[in-house]
């Protein structure tokens, strides 16, 4: 007797499988936007497909006559910009402290405790205080995102070192290896690709700690925008920006996992 288990979709219809989800959300979206529209031909709660259209083709591809910008496009550039920077600042402080954490056991008791303990600080919690410290500009910013990426990631870069079997360090040590020449060739290219998984592990938090920066203190970037028109109940405006969001933080895992493919091929042979 075959098992559910045992059962496969091939590619075509793993897509379709894929895509079902969204369609269907899709479709219950629409059902209950046409009835509150036909109760309300008013309502802002869910506006029709019309609507996004319109609001999208004025924030992306009207000039905005005050600053001569597209807002959507301009909106999504300093986002991102945020965002890389950020997360490259975070990729290499874990590759800086955290393999030198897990390798070197002085180094490993002296701040292993420490930064177990400074990632568990809730990054939004100290918000006021980077505010505070490095004023409302684009700085703080991206020093929350550090601060809310960096440590989970050195703590993670420095738990993958100390699950290397110790059997391979001792043999490049019989080898003649130093410490740095382990460092490089036997330790980072082993948690490399635990690198990219934890990084787009960290990419929804990522987004978390810019939105609710841009939130509170910005004059540009998608999470300034979505909270700037929420006073208007602009969904047309809110719906598209969280949906484009969502795309970005998608593409970003993909481009991680291409990235991961490529640099760690031997990790993704089954």
């Amino acid at each position: 007797m075959r098992r559910a288990i045992n059962y496969v979709p091939d590619r075509h219809s793993g897509l379709i499988l894929a895509i079902l989800p969204f369609v269907f959300l899709m479709g219950i979206y629409l059902v209950g936007s046409d009835a509150r529209l036909s109760a309300n031909p008013d309502d802002k709660l869910m506006p029709g497909l019309k609507a996004f259209f319109d609001a999208i083709n004025h924030l992306a591809f009207t000039e905005n006559r005050r600053t001569g910008e597209y807002v959507f496009w301009t909106d999504t550039l300093i986002s991102l910009q945020r965002i890389f920077i950020g997360l490259s600042i975070s990729t290499v402080l874990a590759i800086v402290i955290g393999l030198p954490i897990g390798l070197l056991p002085y180094l490993n008791r002296l701040f292993g405790p420490f930064m177990a303990a400074f990632s568990l600080i809730p990054p939004l919690a100290v918000l006021p205080i980077l505010f505070i410290i490095f004023g409302l500009g684009e700085l703080s910013k991206i020093v929350l995102i550090i601060f809310g990426v960096a440590p989970f990631l050195i703590r993670d870069m420095a738990m993958a070192t100390l699950a290397i079997p110790k059997e391979q360090i001792v043999k490049a040590q019989t080898l003649s290896a130093s410490s740095w020449q382990i460092l490089i060739h036997v330790v980072f290219p082993q948690v490399l690709p635990r690198l990219f998984d934890s990084l787009r592990l960290m990419l929804g938090a990522t987004w978390l700690f810019l939105i609710a920066a841009e939130a509170i203190a910005s004059e540009g970037g998608l999470g300034y925008r979505i909270f700037l028109v929420r006073r208007y109940l602009a969904m047309d405006v809110i719906l598209p920006y969280v949906a484009w969001i969502t795309l970005l933080a998608f593409l970003m895992d993909y481009f991680l996992m291409l990235g991961s493919r490529a640099m760690c091929r031997w990790h993704h042979i089954r």
